[in-house]
């Protein structure tokens, strides 16, 4: 299967509260990843959000590659675009079969499928938990996979992105959303079986 283009989606959310729980926690930066360099949006939540979407909606149909965002990223997204009541390209098809990472997000039962505007959506930790996980007997998470490939992630304290600099920020956002795309590229030939499958009636 040829190639789509990817792009690598990661949130970062506000850790002065509980950064997990978007009923309470706003999303404080959105980076995109793409083989052209990497985007950061920041600024008022509804602002962000806003830009988002209508980037996501410029760029030619491909795959939004995360890592979990089947049950944080998008998820999240959704919930806090309710809150400002902001009509977004993005599509969520609850699926109970896809089994979590950890405790479902405050406010949902289960784990999602996705389209964005003429995207689809990959969610890139579910291909390597599937196999790799369980074949090495190694961590799963963003880092450890990317280390154990031998990119370098870039580390911070997840429990208080609030204390980064805007450059910090930026820098970690990116980082975590080139990992999930360039992850993603590495597995094309098992990643695009994997990729959501949303009705064209929601993904249109």
């Amino acid at each position: 299967m040829r190639r789509l283009p990817i792009y690598g989606l990661d949130i970062e959310t506000d850790t002065t509260v509980d950064g997990l729980d978007p009923n309470v926690s706003r999303i404080v930066a959105v980076a995109l990843s793409t083989e052209l360099g990497d985007e950061l949006f920041d600024g008022p939540e509804d602002e962000l959000l806003a830009e988002l979407d209508l980037r996501l909606g410029e760029l030619a149909p491909g795959v939004l590659a995360t890592w979990n965002g089947s049950a944080f990223d998008l998820p999240f997204i959704a919930d806090r675009a309710v809150r400002w009541r902001l009509r977004l390209g993005l599509q969520l098809v609850p699926d109970p079969s896809i089994r979590h990472r950890h405790d479902p997000l405050p406010g949902h039962d289960c784990c999602y499928r996705a389209a964005w505007h003429g995207h689809g959506h990959l969610d890139a930790y579910r291909v390597y938990r599937d196999d790799v996980g369980p074949a090495l007997r190694i961590s799963c998470s963003l880092k450890s996979i990317a280390r154990f490939v031998g990119l370098a992630p870039l580390e911070v304290d997840r429990e208080r992105i609030h204390d980064l600099s805007r450059e910090a920020l930026h820098a970690y956002a990116a980082s975590d959303a080139r990992l999930a795309r360039v992850l993603a590229e590495r597995r094309w030939a098992t990643a695009a079986r994997r990729i959501d499958q949303v009705p064209q009636a929601l993904a249109g």
